[in-house]
């Protein structure tokens, strides 16, 4: 097995180091010495062989494809935040919905989101995602409008599961494509700026939704909360349309303008190298290969575990505790968005180190403690108030768990593009099949807005997070040991920086 390399330290090889456009000799350098890495290295990719049309490319990448992906992860989780500022914005008020109507809704907009997860990978495996991810997010963006024109409960509930039925596609399609076009060197970087746009959706939302109140309410006799899917949908429909045009497909099929045949062959043979392979023929044995691994069932309980630690989307403990307390509409949808801004920050920086150390479980786990110890705080509640402020903002330091999983699966899963595919969703699928339901016990709305049963299950399943993410590192390194005894019998199996993405067992 190669040694995993710092970016602080390369060894000097045979070759000219090309880093940034500049490039120094093997020969101005002592035996033994090692070149000293620039500065930017700590935050961003440093890979000293790397070429200039490489660096181009990668370039290329992460301005279409990765903006573009955080444009549409921001849509949709606008208008999932956008719910819970609604709600306690008057719409609770205008509907009735004084029971638990907002946790049927979030259940109803589940339930959507479940059946759609795995059946939506299968296509994806069949269909361009150019194609197919823009024509849903087409479909929920015109569901948004006509949330605007709700007049029960009933009908939010009904709308809201069509619009998870259609945003079901999107963040297993997103984490899917990302692995099919970045090392293991560069995805996880990647995967949370991706995921970090949820955080600026949050805190978007938050203002969006004072400005509206404060400026729309009662305007052409809409309501301000009404207001707020008006505007959401406006803000969606250009996002949408572009998606057609700049996400750049998968490496073997790609059409993308911007990427010329050299930048084609180029992402194929990247993905070669990592042992990522392209896409192959889907049928039953797909289904027994992926089954008879351990990878889909210790994955997707890990992901059980993460989707279900916390309230769902439409309850936002902090506002409901913020509205207990007399604030109002406008400080209840500002001050929590710097749980958003905290969730953002942690999210691009344990991504960055995580990349930099090669080790996701290791950093998954420093987000775990920290959601661990928010939620132990309140459980117990009656704790000083600068602890229970403290521990408020941040509740989504847990957050970054989530997308850092995603990067670990498509690492874990990377030698098999159906297996990554079809995990990655049944992943998804099963933690927001538990999602329906869970929540209606932990955290109803009625127990608002202490939540006690919910903050006692969080502790004990960040506990249970913590243990389940050991178990797989542990899986993980001793598959990586068996294949690195392989690979001494038989080299050529793809590895990057020490990472071994092949797996043990495809045909």
């Amino acid at each position: 097995m190669s040694e995993q390399r710092s970016p602080k330290d390369v060894l000097v090889n045979e070759s000219t180091l090309d880093v940034a456009g500049s490039s120094r000799q093997n020969s101005e350098l002592e035996p033994g010495e090692k070149a000293k890495a620039p500065w930017w290295s700590y935050i961003w990719d440093y890979e000293p062989g790397r070429s200039h049309e490489e660096r181009v490319f990668i370039q290329k990448l992460d301005v279409f494809l990765v903006t573009m992906l955080s444009f549409g992860y921001f849509i949709k989780n606008l208008d999932q935040t956008n719910i819970s500022n609604a709600f306690v914005s008057g719409m609770k008020e205008d509907l009735g919905m004084n029971g638990n109507e907002i946790n049927l809704v979030d259940t109803a907009w589940t339930v959507g989101y479940v059946v759609g997860q795995i059946p939506s990978q299968i296509v994806l495996t069949k269909v361009r995602p150019s194609v197919w991810v823009p024509s849903c997010e087409l479909v929920w963006t015109i569901l948004t409008f006509c949330l605007a024109a709700a007049k029960s409960s009933n009908h939010v509930i009904v709308i809201r599961f069509f619009v998870g039925l259609a945003e079901s596609i999107f963040y297993p399609a997103a984490h899917t494509i990302l692995g099919s076009w970045y090392k293991p060197s560069e995805l996880g970087k990647r995967a949370c700026i991706f995921h970090a746009s949820s955080a600026a959706a949050s805190m978007f939302s938050g203002y969006l939704q004072a400005g509206v109140y404060r400026g729309l309410n009662g305007v052409n006799g809409l309501a301000g909360w009404q207001w707020l899917f008006v505007m959401d949908g406006i803000i969606s429909l250009p996002i949408c349309i572009a998606g057609f045009f700049i996400l750049p497909d998968l490496p073997e099929n790609t059409r993308a303008f911007y990427l010329n045949e050299d930048d084609r062959a180029m992402a194929r043979e990247r993905m070669n190298k990592v042992g990522r392979a392209p896409r192959a023929k889907l049928g039953l044995a797909t289904f027994k290969r992926i089954f008879s691994r351990w990878h889909v069932y210790l994955l997707t309980l890990l992901y059980v575990i993460f989707i279900n630690i916390g309230p769902s989307s439409s309850i936002n403990v902090m506002a409901i505790w913020l509205k207990s307390r007399g604030e109002s509409i406008e400080r209840i949808n500002i001050i929590p968005t710097a749980m958003s801004a905290i969730q953002l920050v942690l999210t691009v920086t344990l991504a960055i180190v995580s990349d930099a150390l090669r080790s996701r479980a290791s950093i998954m786990s420093i987000s775990t403690f920290l959601g661990g110890f928010a939620a132990l705080v309140l459980a117990i509640w009656d704790v000083p108030d600068g602890l229970k402020w403290f521990a408020l903002l941040i509740q989504r330091a847990a957050v970054p768990y989530g997308p850092l999983s995603m990067s670990w699966t498509n690492e874990i899963c990377g030698a098999d593009a159906e297996e990554r595919a079809i995990v990655i969703g049944i992943m998804n699928s099963m933690g927001y099949a538990f999602n329906a339901w869970v929540p209606l016990l932990t955290y109803p709305q009625v127990d608002s807005p202490r939540f006690r049963k919910g903050f006692i299950s969080s502790t004990v399943l960040f506990g249970a997070q913590a243990i389940i993410t050991a178990t797989v590192a542990f899986m993980y390194k001793r598959d990586k040991k068996k294949q690195s005894r392989t690979d001494d019998a038989a080299p050529g199996i793809g590895d990057e920086g020490g990472i071994i993405v092949s797996s043990l067992d495809r045909p």
